[in-house]
Parts: C-alpha cells; structure tokens; sequence
C-alpha cells in the first residue's frame, strides 16, 4: 500500500472514520495502548497485541446502545521514526478484526504521530492533536457530530484525562490498567464542577457510567 492509501490529514494525523456509522449521538472515546490492548511500549508489532479482558464486550454494548466509539491514540513511535503507518495499520487492522470477531467495532479512529522529539514534519512542541490537546476529539466531533457534553473519555494517563477536559465532554474514566496506577492521583484531581472523572480498575468499569444509562 502507498502512503497516500492511508487516511491521512494533510498534517499527518490519522483520521479514520468507517463508513455507515450514525451521526449526532454521544460517544466513548477510548485511549487504545493500557486500555483497549495491554501496554507494549510502542507496539508495532501484530504478535504483540493483547486485548484487555472486557474491552469488547464495552464496545460490544456502547455499539448496541447507539453510541459512537472512537479511538483516540498518541503515535509518537511512527513521529520519531521507530515504526511506519505501514506498521500501525496493520496492528489497527488485527485490534479491528479481534473487536469484529467479538461483536464490536469502532465508529473512528484517530492517531497523533506529532511530538516534540519527533523527525521531520512531525517534530512539533505542542501539537493540538497530541494529548493532553483536544485535537482529535473535536476532530471527531465533526466527523461525527457528536454529543460532546454528553460523552465520556477512557484512558490511563493523566493526559487522556485533560483532553477530555479541554474538548468539552461530560466526564472521564480513569483505570488502573497500562499507566493507570503510577497516575491515578494526577488523573482524578482533575475532576469538578461539569467534568466527573471517576476511577476504575480496568475498561470493565465503563459499563457503569451514565452514558450507558441514558444513552440517546
């Protein structure tokens, strides 16, 4: 496949936005590495992926419940050169095929290779796509039209946290999985009046939230 068959921005960022899936609901956007895969340090490789237990079967239900699912995921490895889109896609396409085989499947995805030890084009100080920065999910909010104040953000870091803070969404859950334990002070103290972030011990916690309770 040629770079220019990858769903690239004209800045680089990934944004994928699969065909068929429904406009103006809320969303779960889910952070990918520590959270929908176990973390391997800038996984790359399509033999290095584990699906975190319950991962699919949140999917499974925000899809039956008619919420959009979107992942949103910091790719400084493919900015700095340790690995290619190439790469990326084909770990993206094994995440996908595990998640179909489940009865589960993503509304978008939506991958930042900018940072600032980055090569290149993608060398940049502070991207406004890279978390903490909400690029992504406004982009998602477009893409989507999405029911930001009525959406919810899992991740396990504190940056995951922030920028669902800075896009506007009704609350985050922050897990103990991937980085979660190192952050989870950091990560709940950014918690207050119109952002809930709530703790949990893995994805498996996001069946709690009341974006499952009220949904539409």
């Amino acid at each position: 496949m040629t770079e220019a068959a990858y769903p690239l921005d004209i800045d680089g960022v990934w944004c994928q936005v699969f065909a068929g899936c429904a406009r103006g609901r809320p969303a779960l956007f889910l952070d990918r590495d520590g959270v929908v895969v176990e973390e391997v340090d800038f996984l790359h490789r399509v033999e290095d992926i584990a699906i975190c237990p319950a991962a699919a079967e949140v999917i499974a239900a925000a899809n039956s419940h008619g919420i959009a699912v979107v992942l949103i995921t910091n790719q400084s490895g493919v900015g700095r050169g340790y690995y290619g889109w190439a790469e990326f896609q084909a770990v993206q396409r094994a995440i996908q095929r595990a998640m179909v085989s489940a009865g589960a499947h993503f509304d978008a995805v939506f991958a930042c290779p900018h940072h600032r030890d980055a090569k290149g084009a993608f060398a940049h100080p502070d991207h406004p796509d890279r978390k903490p920065n909400p690029g992504m999910l406004r982009r998602a909010a477009t893409a989507l039209d999405i029911d930001m104040a009525r959406s919810w953000l899992v991740g396990d870091r504190m940056i995951d946290i922030e920028a669902a803070r800075r896009a506007g969404l009704g609350g985050a859950l922050h897990v103990l999985s991937g980085y979660g334990r190192a952050e989870s002070a950091a990560a709940l103290a950014l918690s207050g009046p119109g952002f809930d972030v709530r703790g949990a011990a893995s994805i498996a916690g996001a069946l709690t939230l009341p974006l499952f309770q009220h949904p539409r």
